[in-house]
């Protein structure tokens, strides 16, 4: 074997394989009841598989999401409420938390972190930050949260993220999940993009490309463009 094949080789096998989560399981004590709320959320119904009366599997996908949700009876030994943190994260969560309000979804008013030490009910899943009534004065990604619970006391929190952590999305790809995050980030391309024309003092013709390289940036957590 030559030194070329034996490098081209030991790539090979460094290269990891894709291991994608798609599914999480919610312990829950009356299936029926937990049915009828994630499908008030507005999730998609994928499943609603029984096998005698041992055994049945409901699986729910939030909407954009590359992960799903199943519950059922026989599915899980965690007892029924203890699966807590859960995150959903979304691009505007002031527009998240007023649908689930339309909804008829009882969801707390949103907060975020200022740091510091709290003890309140979201403490283990917020890191221990301290939880402060409103969305994040800067608009930060990652710091701005609204909770709210099944039947069963599962807890989940909205997340608001905008701009990714470096290392977080494939900077060769660009993917939106949604059509509402992908409005949302033209939204943000456009204000940008108007404040670039500001300190330029004339119209940028270019703009597709600027909203593309802002929009890619934004998304793999590289330096936006100026």
């Amino acid at each position: 074997m030559t030194q070329l094949e034996k490098e081209a080789t030991d790539g090979a096998k460094v290269a990891a394989a894709d291991m994608k989560l798609e599914v999480v399981v919610i312990p829950v004590s009356d299936v029926d009841r937990a049915k009828e709320f994630y499908a008030r959320l507005g999730w998609r119904l994928d499943a609603d598989y029984a096998d005698g009366t041992d055994f049945r599997v409901i699986q729910f996908t939030p909407p954009g999401s590359g992960c799903s949700v199943i519950f059922g009876r026989n599915v899980t030994a965690a007892a029924p409420g203890s699966a807590q943190g859960l995150y959903l994260i979304v691009s505007d969560i002031e527009a998240a938390r007023a649908e689930l309000l339309g909804r008829g979804v009882n969801i707390s008013e949103v907060f975020h972190d200022a740091g510091g030490v709290y003890t309140g009910p979201d403490a283990p899943y917020l890191f221990g930050r301290l939880r402060v009534n409103g969305r994040d004065t800067g608009h930060r990604s990652y710091r701005s949260f609204a909770s709210f619970s099944d039947p069963d006391g599962n807890g989940w929190l909205f997340q608001e993220i905008t701009t990714r952590l470096p290392g977080r999305i494939d900077r060769a790809e660009t993917a939106f999940a949604s059509t509402n995050d992908l409005a949302s980030a033209l939204r943000r391309a456009e204000a940008a993009h108007g404040e670039h024309e500001k300190r330029t003092g004339q119209r940028d013709a270019n703009w597709p490309e600027w909203y593309a390289a802002y929009m890619a940036a934004e998304q793999s957590g590289k330096e936006l463009p100026q």
